[in-house]
């Protein structure tokens, strides 16, 4: 029995570890010291007598956060602003017209409204592509978040940078600035293939070798982009980036909706990434990605919600009930996307998908303490049968009761403890007020 007390003890739960060598452990704990996890098993095996602080599960779900591999966190402040619309004229005549007015500030109290939904909906990390980044790291670190974030590079002038060569130095030096920082890291990230000319995906793809770190790029995400890119290249996008050299083991190729047998070959062949974004995908009627194909030929497969604009939520619940039903109708079979591997796209498989797999994703001994817990006291979940079956098609954002990042308690009891959500609402509603 260790005599130390322990820093943090969740108990009084089911622990679902996402780990495949004990994976549901009935009346389980896990021990927290400093930021990460020491101990999870049965709680009546605790080594530990004490702890300083004591979460009561009360018979829930305790469970790795989730991980949104792809959002644009500061777009909440134009949720709503131009629904209804094809990817294209949203994106040029709203959303692009739109940012023309936006500031740091402006993107810091957008992303913090962000971190404030996810954190209340079980979302420990998030990786973020927009303008004006340093705002979006800002936010995340007061949330306390764990964020991958990186500015959007594009052909043409940003609102931000100006000019693309400004586009690249901001780039290193967001890099540089929050190299050591122990939740906040960075991505470069060119927009996409059609936004982007040839040099500039080349160049992102060497400066994101150069500093071992993430690329994130959008990748044939709708037909039109597909034709484009063939009429432009005679290639697919996919093709396209292979003929480039930029694809790789550290890509992320966001949305990824419409892909050839050979682009789903070029991407297990080099390792890529990819980040399913299936509500925004159906609101912007882009497509349905083919999933279960890339997950059956081994390509690590994970989940986001893209940006509040063009899909109006940041919960990451929703998103894995909408992954599984959709393409169950779509295949016209019921047992494609499993509830257990559509719940390891939001937690294993994200971590993996951002290169922290090492760092979160599961619940085990070593891996940083990103923990939320699942109040089942609830008549949407009762009974429960099997953890993941409700976690995918039961449960939702709101039943999260409590949610600790790096080992910090950052929501406690459905109350946030890093911020004023109160006063994060009013600064963003003045905003869109000015």
């Amino acid at each position: 029995m260790n005599e130390t007390p322990l820093d943090l003890l969740i108990s009084n739960g089911t622990v679902l570890t996402m780990d495949s060598r004990a994976p549901l452990i009935e009346n389980g704990a896990v021990a927290v010291q400093n930021d990460g996890i020491v101990w999870v098993g049965p709680a009546s095996n605790s080594p530990w007598k004490t702890a300083k602080r004591h979460i009561d599960a009360r018979g829930g779900i305790i469970m790795p956060g989730l991980i949104n591999t792809h959002t644009h966190a500061a777009m909440t402040l134009f949720r709503g602003i131009a629904d209804d619309l094809p990817l294209m004229s949203w994106l040029n005549d709203h959303i692009f017209p739109a940012e023309a007015g936006l500031t740091e500030e402006k993107v810091y109290w957008g992303a913090l409204l962000a971190c404030a939904e996810m954190i209340l909906s079980g979302t420990t990390c998030f990786c973020d592509m927009y303008l004006f980044e340093g705002g979006v790291a800002r936010a995340a670190a007061d949330a306390g978040m764990r964020a991958i974030v990186g500015e959007v590079l594009f052909d043409f002038p940003s609102p931000h940078y100006g000019e693309l060569e400004k586009g690249f130095a901001y780039s290193r030096s967001l890099a540089t600035q929050w190299k050591d920082h122990p939740l906040v890291s960075i991505a470069i990230e060119p927009h996409s293939p059609y936004l982007c000319a040839p040099d500039l995906l080349q160049r992102g793809h060497w400066m994101a070798e150069e500093m071992n770190l993430r690329l994130v790029v959008h990748v044939s995400e709708t037909q039109s982009e597909v034709e484009q890119i063939r009429g432009k290249y005679g290639v697919t996008p996919v093709r396209h980036l292979a003929n480039l050299g930029v694809l790789s083991s550290r890509l992320l190729a966001c949305h990824c909706v419409v892909l050839e047998n050979e682009d789903i070959s070029l991407l297990k062949a080099h390792e890529v990434k990819v980040a399913h974004n299936p509500e925004s995908n159906m609101k912007l009627a882009s497509g349905i990605a083919p999933v279960p194909q890339l997950m059956n030929a081994g390509i690590c497969v994970s989940l986001g919600t893209d940006g509040c604009a063009s899909n109006n939520n940041l919960d990451m619940f929703r998103e894995m009930d909408t992954a599984a039903k959709l393409h169950k109708v779509h295949a016209l079979d019921p047992t494609v996307m499993a509830a257990a591997d559509t719940l390891r796209m939001a937690t294993l498989n994200g971590a993996a998908a951002l290169g922290l797999d090492a760092v979160t994703g599961s619940l085990v001994a070593g891996k940083k303490a990103d923990i939320i817990v699942i109040d089942t006291r609830k008549p949407h979940l009762t009974p429960m049968y099997r953890p993941e079956s409700h976690l995918v098609y039961a449960a939702s954002g709101s039943d999260v009761m409590h949610t600790i990042i790096n080992g910090r308690v950052v929501m406690e009891n459905r109350h946030l403890l890093t911020m004023d959500v109160n006063t994060v609402m009013q600064e963003v509603r003045e905003i869109v007020k000015r």
